[in-house]
């Protein structure tokens, strides 16, 4: 285990040889801090820091770029449901949670008049921002993080192992016949899971609305519809699985915000993809190519 992403993320790993798994979970816990330093809005230093200062970066990293063509697409693909430059919407809230309060409708109108995916140029020769704007890869960092410690873990013969980045991604198996199973946390009692889901090659993330909330009733939390600068009121969380991590952890925030049968739509984009949805009274209300284990199984299993 090791800090990052003002969390602690972890791997586990199963090898004949403690030393070569030893080696490989610190060589992809280091893959896995690189993503934080690059991408972090919390450290001045960092390149997505840079550019929200100073509005232009040039020559980004591969990584960064990789992530932001990424971004692009998916925001394209969802039609603005997912987007980066929602930062000026989060900085917001949270400065007005300091206070004791909401922000104005006024103030959420002015921090969403510098939201809009389209104000983000990418290119390897530099990244630019329209004036005023910023962003935030919160949302994507950790899902990216798990594909690269993961193909980390592959490069060192390290073939059954669980990265939890955040986001996880699994190689192989715990054991054999026993496939690494990741619990579902339910979004209105911490110490309880909802249900779980057996890695299957893909990875998984999580979106909920109790993860940063801004009001005692979950209403306003750090998932924003870009349209409307404050929160989608659908779901309590959405759960993905996808072929990739960055895929994976950028869907979550657009099947939040979408109606049902555009974010089925947006889902089916992404083969092999699948997610399940939890109401806000914290019940399991629909799941799309995504199996999820009830409980009772998962006890009777462990």
């Amino acid at each position: 285990a090791a800090p990052a992403f003002g969390t602690t993320v972890s791997i586990t790993a199963v090898h004949g040889d403690p030393a070569t798994a030893r080696d490989a979970i610190d060589a992809a816990l280091r893959e896995i801090r690189r993503v934080d330093a690059l991408m972090t809005v919390y450290r001045p230093g960092s390149e997505v820091s840079r550019l929200n200062a100073d509005g232009v970066l040039p020559r980004p990293d591969p990584h960064l770029l990789r992530v932001l063509e990424f971004v692009q697409r998916l925001s394209a693909l969802s039609g603005g449901a997912f987007d980066v430059t929602v930062q000026p919407l989060w900085l917001l809230f949270a400065a007005c949670a300091r206070e004791g309060r909401l922000p104005s409708r006024a103030e959420i109108a002015r921090a969403r008049s510098v939201v809009g995916w389209e104000g983000l140029e990418v290119s390897p020769r530099r990244l630019s921002l329209r004036p005023g704007m910023s962003i935030t890869l919160n949302g994507i960092a950790q899902g990216y993080a798990a594909d690269l410690a993961t193909a980390v873990l592959r490069e060192h013969g390290v073939y059954d192992a669980l990265v939890d980045a955040g986001e996880y991604g699994a190689e192989g198996a715990r054991q054999a016949g026993r496939p690494w199973t990741v619990g579902l946390q339910h979004p209105r009692d911490p110490e309880a899971l909802l249900g779980a889901v057996e890695m299957d090659g893909r990875y998984l993330a999580t979106s909920g609305d109790y993860e940063t909330p801004f009001s005692d009733d979950l209403l306003y939390h750090h998932i924003f519809d870009p349209h409307t600068g404050v929160s989608p009121t659908g779901w309590s969380s959405v759960v993905v699985a996808a072929a990739t991590g960055v895929e994976a952890d950028g869907l979550t925030k657009p099947m939040m915000v979408l109606s049902p049968e555009r974010a089925e739509a947006l889902l089916a984009r992404f083969p092999g993809a699948g997610a399940a949805f939890v109401a806000k009274d914290g019940r399991l209300a629909a799941s799309r190519n995504l199996p999820v284990l009830p409980v009772a199984e998962i006890t009777s299993s462990s």
